[in-house]
């Protein structure tokens, strides 16, 4: 499928994206990453209990890479095999947290966006580095953050996890709102920069790319 066509269809499941308060009490939630050997991908969810951080569950997935990495597209790539580690879970999350971008995107969908869609689970997009959207650097402290903007609206936060180390890059994804976003991602990073349920979906999955 080319370029053009898979922006048409980010556009046409954008539709479908709801930005709205968090409905339910998260008890459960669950990190989604990505990790890839040569033309293979592997996909982990951990499902961790919320506020404790347990472990609860893990899932893994893997299949051949779709498509190539292009920026923009991320869940062409990456969402068949993370949709196949969730089908696998035994105990399903209230939210998860996806290593890539929610509406912070051009098109307003990404990987965390469009696997809300599809799953209908809500999700926060939980970037290491920028895609898009104007911002200005938060401060140097735990818990600072600054607005990710488009056109003036709020698409994200650019948010310090920890003292002095590289802020996150945090949108809604789906069914979740940037108020809910902000309490849930300070949370779920008690020790380290990257959300404890990310960080061991990421060791998760590279132990079994590196496996394989």
């Amino acid at each position: 499928m080319r370029l053009a066509q898979l922006s048409k269809n980010q556009r046409e499941v954008a539709e479908a994206v709801r930005i709205v308060p968090l409905k339910k009490r998260v008890s459960m939630i669950a990190g989604a990453d990505v990790a890839r050997n040569g033309k293979y991908l592997f996909g982990s969810m951990a499902v961790l209990s919320f506020p404790e951080l347990l472990l609860l569950d893990e899932s893994h997935a893997e299949q051949r890479e779709p498509i190539p990495y292009v920026p923009g597209f991320l869940s062409y790539r990456e969402l068949p095999v993370l949709a196949k580690a969730f089908s696998r879970l035994k105990k399903k999350p209230d939210l998860i947290l996806v290593d890539g971008q929610g509406i912070a995107h051009p098109r307003r969908l990404g990987l965390a966006s469009h696997l809300g869609v599809v799953l209908g689970v809500p999700t926060i997009g939980c970037a290491k580095s920028h895609l898009y959207g104007d911002y200005e650097m938060p401060e140097d402290a735990r818990g600072s953050y600054t607005f990710l903007k488009s056109k003036n609206n709020r698409i994200g936060l650019v948010l310090r996890t920890r003292n002095n180390v590289k802020p996150l890059f945090i949108s809604p994804g789906h069914l979740i709102d940037l108020d809910g976003c902000l309490c849930i991602l300070l949370s779920v990073t008690p020790r380290y920069r990257i959300p404890e349920p990310i960080r061991q979906a990421h060791r998760m999955a590279g132990s079994r790319a590196r496996s394989a």
